[in-house]
């Protein structure tokens, strides 16, 4: 090739590189999206402000039922994310109630964060760069990531629906056709439900003896419609609400039938599994003889009513409380009362006469009732506690009634430590109400903690 070719070919290769700096020059510049880490903070640009969306804002209402806010914060100040959002028709429409009622229930927070937690990956995955792997997620677990040969995007079992939703620059929320429910949230509502089902079956009582013959009743005939009663009618009429502690023989019948150390094992057991009242079921058990004690007098034919303080009226005892010797039996003594009586029972008699004195096993000590704000109030001032989760168990020859503080004497009581917050109000005990554990036959591994029991066999050592 000759000088004068090989110099309009250079100089037509230098013309092209020119013409392409200058449309790369011409070309507007793309807005690019902050390094993951950079802490910036959240802003009103932020994907956590995108999730008050018109599509979302169940999905918000439940991250702030939560109180995961901060938490998902944390998250984005210090990389992006990736949020899967059902839409609001998904949660609305597709939702089991039974399942929803578990999640909302104060007592069932954690599983509530965990489940919205495992909608959320601390790192971004926008619909052009969609990883078909499996994840971690910000609780803890993996959820698995699928694409479809016709460009189809997954989450788990969930297809999504909004690829790319909302963008922003420190996170994507991809829109999700349902929720999606990790393992151990599944898991927890079944053994949850398992439970509740137990507490539905009633205890069917001991068959009737006739005192004359000493024989079993026979059960009555049916009775014809429009047949005149069997019983005169102030026999046959139906008795108004109970004020008065229900009947049992005293110990000194020689029947000495009831099996009271399998009746204290079983309450203390329904205290664990109910949740909010594993302190008074380790003092019972590990810390004093109390349940032997208890399950001796329930032998013999006694009945009692335990009063409960939850762990948080027992948290707020001072070491000056418990530090004397037989303080823990003595405070314990305070709140069992040698009557049974129901939430009904009390609550009739307190709005029939106004004050009621029960007397405890801590002679000659009596606990005080009243009526307050729709409920029963025990003792006076400070040092009162409201009947906080009634009919916890109701069975057998045992009733116990939740309350929210520790009650005490009043030569008890220190005017430095109160044992209760003051100004509090009565809780909603008229509405719907957790279910109520009774006696059945539930696995070991469904109790929340364990406790040596070994003092309460059926020699009562």
């Amino acid at each position: 090739m000759g000088a004068p070719a090989y110099g309009a070919v250079l100089l037509f290769a230098l013309a092209l590189a020119a013409g392409a700096a200058a449309a790369e020059t011409a070309r507007p510049e793309e807005p690019t999206l902050p390094a993951a880490g950079s802490g910036a903070g959240v802003n009103s640009n932020s994907v956590l402000v995108a999730l008050l969306d018109s599509h979302y804002t169940e999905l918000a209402e439940l991250v702030e039922k939560a109180l995961l806010l901060q938490t998902l914060e944390d998250a984005v100040g210090r990389h992006n994310v990736t949020i899967f959002a059902p839409r609001n028709e998904a949660l609305e429409r597709d939702l089991d109630p039974e399942f929803k009622r578990f999640l909302l229930e104060p007592r069932n927070l954690k599983s509530l964060q965990t489940l919205l937690l495992f909608h959320v990956l601390p790192a971004r995955h926008p619909a052009g760069s969609w990883p078909a792997a499996s994840h971690p997620t910000l609780s803890g677990e993996d959820v698995e990531l699928a694409a479809g040969a016709n460009g189809s995007m997954r989450v788990a079992h969930a297809a999504v629906t909004r690829p790319d939703a909302v963008l922003r620059p420190d996170g994507v929320i991809h829109g999700i056709e349902r929720l999606l429910v990790p393992r151990s949230v599944q898991e927890d509502f079944n053994r949850r439900r398992s439970l509740a089902a137990i507490s539905a079956v009633l205890p069917t009582g001991a068959p009737e003896v006739d005192p004359r013959t000493h024989r079993l009743k026979k059960p009555a005939p049916p009775v014809l419609p429009g047949a005149p009663p069997v019983l005169p009618v102030w026999d046959a009429m139906a008795p108004g609400p109970s004020i008065a502690p229900a009947p049992a023989p005293g110990p000194g019948n020689g029947k000495h039938h009831f099996d009271g150390h399998s009746q204290v094992k079983d309450f203390i057991q329904t205290l664990v599994l109910y949740g909010g009242y594993n302190e008074l079921a380790d003092i019972l058990v590990n810390l004093t003889s109390l349940a032997t004690e208890m399950g001796r007098l329930v032998s013999e034919g006694y009945v009692l009513t335990v009063l409960a303080p939850n762990d948080e009226a027992m948290a707020r005892l001072t070491t000056d409380q418990l530090s004397e010797p037989g303080s823990p039996e003595n405070i314990l003594y305070y709140h069992m009362i040698p009557e049974y009586q129901t939430e009904e029972s009390m609550y009739n008699a307190v709005r029939r006469f106004g004050k009621v004195r029960y007397d405890t096993l801590r002679l000659p000590h009596k606990v005080v009732a009243r009526e307050a704000d729709g409920s029963v109030k025990f003792g006076q001032g400070e040092g009162s506690a409201y009947l906080f989760d009634p009919d916890i168990y109701t069975d057998g020859r045992i009733s116990v009634q939740g309350i929210d503080a520790v009650l005490l004497p009043e030569d008890d009581k220190k005017p430095a430590t109160p044992v209760s917050a003051p100004d509090r109000k009565a809780p909603a005990v008229t509405g719907s109400r957790k279910s109520k554990l009774r006696r059945g036959t539930v696995p070991p591994h469904h109790c929340h903690r364990k406790f040596t029991v070994h003092n309460l066999d059926s020699s009562g050592q």
